[in-house]
């Protein structure tokens, strides 16, 4: 998705429409340094502001997103293009939140077993030592779930049985046992209990 593009696209239909960036900014109930941002490709509109811009600019979503205004002829293969484009990026955000997960994990635990070897050649039982364990353990445990709250919002999770993606609760992610990211939970489509495995994209379903 081309940032650059879609931020020149919402200048030059703003432009048409002879709207500053303040007064659109003011339609839209935030800064004019909001829609700067916009029209510079720093940033894309949210999600919430996206229809509100398009009703106010003429013009329709696909179109933002694509940077440019789309023929009819050329809309199908256009808003086609739009949906690759749009699940690779969700792909590759669930991918990073991935990454996020496991340097989190692995330099907690780096840092907690460092601190407990250190801590415990160091110094002999008594007060100190067991407030730095205790306060390194907690530290520890809340980033173990700060960690499954990112495993959590990459991607979706596969049921064995019949195959269909699904986002589970965070206290159902929590409680099910697992191997590695494959968590044993129960499938909202079929219901039936498998081992699910992690995956990254939606492929052809809609989340229910």
């Amino acid at each position: 998705m081309d940032l650059i593009k879609i931020g020149k696209f919402i200048a030059d239909c703003r432009k048409e429409k002879n709207i500053t960036q303040e007064q659109l900014a003011e339609k839209l109930y935030i800064t004019d340094r909001a829609v700067s941002k916009w029209e510079r490709g720093l940033s894309l509109p949210d999600a919430d502001k996206m229809l509100d811009l398009c009703n106010i600019l003429g013009i329709n979503v696909n179109e933002l997103l694509n940077g440019e205004k789309i023929d009819m002829k050329d809309y199908e293969k256009k808003n086609e293009e739009l949906l690759i484009e749009l699940a690779k990026q969700d792909e590759l955000k669930n991918k990073k939140l991935m990454t996020c997960m496991w340097t989190l994990l692995i330099t907690s635990a780096l840092f907690y077993s460092g601190i407990l070897f250190i801590s415990t050649s160091l110094l002999e039982e008594g007060f100190l030592l067991g407030t730095i364990i205790s306060v390194s353990t907690v530290l520890f445990v809340i980033a173990a779930f700060i960690a499954l709250k990112f495993e959590l919002d990459a991607g979706y999770y596969e049921c064995k049985k019949c195959h269909h993606r699904f986002v589970p609760t965070y206290l159902q992610v929590l409680m099910a046992p697992h191997m590695s990211t494959t968590r044993h939970l129960k499938c909202p489509k079929c219901g039936k209990k498998s081992w699910a495995k992690k995956v990254m994209s939606k492929g052809d379903e809609n989340e229910e």
